[in-house]
């Protein structure tokens, strides 16, 4: 049976948009592909696998690593890139979003959307003939956990019986990493002020496929023992301050803290960081940070995601 590029056996659009639609197989593929680009080796047998293709990148919300690593990694494949920002189309305004996402289609090979409200993303995918990718929502971001997990195998195996701990907004990196829990094997223990706990529905989810969440308000209580650390942004882009530093601010991940994790444990932070809210400088570029690491792995995960969609 032949698959048509960007489609899967079933015919149906290899669209990229939360960990929650995919089986474990197909994003172990996706994170093997991304650790080959890595290496340097060419698994679809050139090193140019999406000469001629063209990747739109819709920007509803601005950002220094997803704008370079997916324009960078689809110019590596041999793609290339339009990069549209939050003024310069129609999306939801002037025109529907259906009818955006039928326009883009005649022109690109895939679509790439970085956004506030996940219904966008729903819309655009409902209504595009070319595969969407989730750059971020503000429920989900799941590129950046998937490359976080790349980023901890690398270092310490498979993520399988590991402990994984969050601490601080339960937002949309939380839930993202709350679905991975489900598909690989890891426990996910966060501890979040009450009124910033993550998506229920979430992770009604993650714990009816068997995943273990918890889900706490003591920072120390998450941590203890804990294989990876994860904390991000008290204050993030689009959203009112209001009463979070105030909320947030006994959640800081500094040294004692870390202190209370295993000792091999890692830490990470999807960035930007504002240092010394929540991460100290002493955490942020000490021995156990791998923040850098993570961030570089933004573009070759992202290739593989690439790939998947469209070889």
């Amino acid at each position: 049976m032949t698959v048509h590029p960007g489609r899967t056996r079933a015919g149906q659009i290899r669209h990229f948009l939360d960990l929650d639609r995919f089986d474990t197989e197909t994003l172990r593929r996706i994170l093997d592909l991304g650790a080959a680009y890595k290496r340097g080796d060419h698994p679809f047998g050139t090193h140019k696998p999406l000469s001629g293709r063209m990747l739109a990148m819709i920007f509803e919300k601005p950002s220094t690593r997803t704008r370079v690593s997916f324009e960078t990694g689809v110019k590596q494949l041999g793609g290339d890139a339009v990069v549209l920002s939050k003024g310069d189309t129609q999306l939801g305004r002037g025109e529907t979003i259906p009818d955006t996402a039928r326009v883009l289609s005649r022109y690109v090979d895939a679509i790439m959307i970085r956004t506030d409200d996940p219904r966008k993303l729903a819309e655009l995918s409902e209504y595009a003939t070319v595969p969407v990718i989730n750059g971020l929502t503000d429920r989900t971001h799941p590129c950046q956990v998937m490359a976080d997990i790349m980023t901890f195998e690398e270092h310490r195996g498979r993520l399988d019986g590991k402990v994984v701990a969050w601490v601080g907004d339960g937002n949309n990196v939380a839930a993202s990493w709350i679905q991975a829990a489900a598909h690989f094997g890891c426990a996910i223990r966060l501890a979040c002020p009450p009124e910033l706990t993550p998506d229920s529905g979430v992770v009604a989810w993650a714990r009816e496929r068997g995943a273990s969440v918890e889900i706490g308000t003591d920072p120390a209580a998450a941590v203890a023992g804990a294989h990876l650390v994860i904390t991000d942004t008290w204050v993030s882009m689009g959203c009112a301050d209001g009463n979070r530093h105030h909320l947030l601010s006994p959640y800081q991940v500094n040294e004692a803290l870390m202190a209370k994790a295993d000792p091999s444990a890692l830490f990470m932070h999807c960035l930007p960081a504002h240092r010394n809210e929540e991460v100290t400088d002493a955490v942020m570029d000490g021995p156990q940070s791998v923040v850098w690491d993570e961030a570089e792995n933004r573009l070759h995960v992202q290739k593989g995601i690439l790939s998947w969609c469209l070889l």
